[in-house]
């Protein structure tokens, strides 16, 4: 189940479609701030959750971050990412395992990444050495790889990355994650590791563009009912309110 974003989740997703991206950037922002709010109906930010689905307000935020940058609104990237800092750090009084205070972590270097700030390759890597420390007390890293907590952690990386690969899927699950799951502190510090190796370049690139795709979400590929107006793909991406062009990201055309 998704998090409660009031919607604006969506309407950040339209603005991209559109590349509107300083409204992508203020519907991500808006997003951000009523999962932070609420999660989900009845969760306080402020409780203990295994899952940890206040991280999507986070995965917002680094979003927003992005989506400004790409707008050429490098104040308000700064402002959001600084912000996103603040919140993650703030969170580990909540999500109070070693674990989720690791991916907390994660997330600190990624919001100084998004906002072109100093001091991320230290922060990855005091990421990496809180997931070694807290390897004695994960039995199943896997588990907490695949909770909503990581998944957003992982998500800003994967949509960032999908825009230079043609709308493709640029960044797996395994790209993320060691190779050995009986070893659980490389495996989870093996996320810090590749986001330091690949998350800069790969924003550096869409603010070079100026084009930040859609995340994906369900995708159909050579469908005889959709296609591009602008590029002419009949490869269609469900992420938002609208069918969406998996290659460019436009909204696609009914046939």
């Amino acid at each position: 189940m998704r998090t409660n974003d009031g919607g604006h989740r969506d309407a950040a997703v339209a603005a991209l479609a559109a590349r509107e991206y300083e409204r992508a950037g203020d519907e991500y922002t808006r997003a951000a701030r009523r999962v932070l709010a609420e999660p989900r109906p009845d969760q306080s930010p402020f409780d203990p959750d295994e899952k940890g689905r206040v991280g999507a307000g986070v995965a917002f935020l680094v979003t927003a971050a992005v989506a400004y940058r790409v707008a050429d609104r490098p104040e308000r990237a700064t402002h959001r990412a600084v912000e996103g800092v603040a919140v993650a750090r703030d969170l580990e009084h909540a999500l109070d395992r070693p674990v989720q205070r690791a991916c907390l972590g994660e997330f600190v270097a990624d919001c100084r990444v998004a906002g072109d700030l100093d001091g991320a390759a230290d922060a990855y890597e005091s990421a990496a050495d809180a997931y070694r420390e807290a390897a004695e007390g994960i039995d199943d890293p896997q588990y907490w790889a695949t909770t909503p907590l990581f998944e957003a952690a992982a998500a800003p990386l994967q949509q960032v990355a999908r825009g230079t690969a043609n709308g493709e899927i640029a960044v797996s699950w395994s790209d993320l994650h060691g190779g050995d799951p009986s070893d659980p502190g490389p495996f989870l510090a093996h996320r810090a590791r590749f986001k330091r190796g690949r998350f800069p370049s790969l924003i550096e690139q869409v603010v070079e563009t100026g084009y930040l795709a859609a995340p994906r979400g369900t995708t159909e590929y050579d469908t005889d009912h959709h296609r591009c107006p602008a590029c002419g793909s009949t490869d269609v991406n469900w992420a938002g309110d609208d069918v969406l062009c998996l290659r460019c990201s436009a909204v696609a055309e009914e046939q």
